[in-house]
This record gives structure tokens, C-alpha cells and sequence, in this order.
């Protein structure tokens, strides 16, 4: 891997970290969830996009809505990501949906059925 993604994977690393501080305490909208979760932070290679999977335990329109709170807060999201993290420029900020928890227990689910005589 080179240096610049070695870099790729840090920024991402300290982004994750960042955004769960602001999930955690400081993004104040109603329409967030508490059992929301950041999982993971892919950065594309020019460090322009970050795109950002959160996973969100609830209904389906808590998770909706849990998204589109963090649409709307992107852009503080990524002016407090710019101070922090002293970045020159700061990535678009893209939140996407984490289903893998869910698909997950839906694979553990088949599989325990398959074994289970009936």
C-alpha cells in the first residue's frame, strides 16, 4: 500500500472517531436515534468523499429518519471535521445506511433453521 493510503485510512480512521464523538453528545436533532452507530468510513483516494455507514437499531422510519438528521448536518458535520482534524480541506460528507447487522442475523437466522430437525 502507499503512503497516500496509508493516509487514506487514517483520515478515515480519525473521521469515524470524530463523527461517533458528535453522535454521541453533540448533535443535538430530535429526529436522531440513540442506538445509532457509525461502522465504518470509506474514503475515496483524492480524500474528496468520505462516505460513512451508520447503523441505526430500530424501526425502519427511525432509521430514515436517523439519515436524513445526519444529511441535514453535514455541513456542520464537516466544518467541525475541518477544525478538528486541521484539515485544509475537508471531505463531502455522504451517510449511507448500515444493513450488515441485520442482514447478518438474517443469514444466522437461515442457518439455525437448516440445522434444527423439522
Amino acid at each position: 500500500m502507499t503512503v497516500a493510503g496509508h493516509r487514506r485510512e487514517r483520515v478515515a480512521g480519525e473521521i469515524l472517531q470524530e463523527v461517533s464523538a458528535m453522535l454521541a453528545g453533540e448533535l443535538k436533532d430530535p429526529r436522531l436515534s440513540n442506538f445509532a452507530t457509525i461502522t465504518e468510513v470509506r474514503m475515496t483516494p483524492d480524500l474528496k468523499q468520505a462516505k460513512i455507514y451508520v447503523s441505526v437499531m430500530g424501526p425502519e422510519d427511525e432509521q430514515k429518519s436517523t439519515i436524513k438528521a445526519l444529511t441535514s448536518a453535514a455541513g456542520f458535520i464537516r466544518h467541525e471535521l475541518s477544525e478538528r482534524l486541521q484539515l485544509r480541506r475537508a471531505p463531502e460528507l455522504m451517510f449511507v445506511l448500515d444493513r450488515s447487522e441485520e442482514y447478518a442475523q438474517h443469514i444466522s437466522e437461515l442457518l439455525r433453521r437448516t440445522k434444527s430437525p423439522g
